[in-house]
């Protein structure tokens, strides 16, 4: 298979329409499970088609380091290459991770201030341009309305398509209206797309949920596969699993 059909037919055109090919942009979007998931795997997934489809993107880890995020993606950009029979797979990757760049916070550290002022240097210096940012491991439990809608400002200012992870926990039951689980319940408005990983069948196979989606809303309710083994997207969703 080559590049170009890799794109068209990743299983996240569902979340982008045809003609966007993943710069549908500025837009908050939120990946939502609970620990062990797949909630980082979907990110990189989400950033690996953003590249693959000629996008630069900013991948901000808080409280994972470096060495670990190259693994993820490194790890399933082969099995991506290796289900869909990618040709000269070494060489792509060299290409789309040109276009990468990885950020890494303490826990303690981040906020929107030093990430704009981070990009801002980049930009202005003009050393990289994103056009997607993925942001793994915020404290929605710790952080307030107010960080998030200035990081929303944000995506609006800089035209980029931000996609958040979230941690939910089991014995949390507190959802919005539209079915979003805490600890985000309060602040779904804020965001454009919300998917959640839900484990189905004793937790053999986990289901990923398009909670809501206002840039596509034929989107909104559909699911796909999620491979527990790889953490792969599937497609189409098995209702007997």
């Amino acid at each position: 298979m080559l590049h170009k059909d890799l794109v068209e037919k990743n299983p996240l055109r569902v979340l982008y329409p045809a003609d966007t090919e993943g710069t549908a942009a500025p837009r908050m979007g939120l990946v939502m499970a609970r620990a062990g998931l797949g909630k980082t795997a979907i990110l990189v997934q989400i950033a690996l088609d953003s590249l693959l489809s000629g996008n630069q993107v900013l991948h901000v880890s808080i409280g994972q380091t470096l060495d670990k995020i190259r693994t993820w993606y490194d790890d399933i950009f082969k099995d991506i290459a290796e289900e869909f029979k990618l040709e000269n797979t070494t060489e792509i990757m060299t290409e789309i991770y040109r276009n990468r760049l990885i950020m890494t916070f303490n826990e303690s550290s981040f906020s929107r201030p030093k990430l704009e002022e981070r990009l801002n240097d980049l930009v202005y210096q003009n050393i990289f341009r994103p056009n997607c940012l993925v942001i793994d491991g915020f404290d929605f439990a710790a952080a307030d309305r107010e960080i998030l809608a200035d990081i929303q400002e944000l995506a609006t200012v800089m035209d980029l398509n931000i996609w958040f992870s979230a941690t939910s926990h089991r014995d949390d039951q507190r959802v919005s209206a539209a079915g979003i689980p805490a600890p985000c319940h309060e602040v779904d408005d804020l965001f454009d797309t919300v998917i959640v990983l839900q484990p189905k069948t004793d937790e053999k196979c986990i289901a990923l949920n398009i909670i809501k989606d206002a840039t596509k809303p034929e989107s909104t309710g559909k699911s796909l596969n999620l491979d527990p083994a790889t953490l792969m997207l599937k497609e189409p969703y098995d209702e007997t699993c």
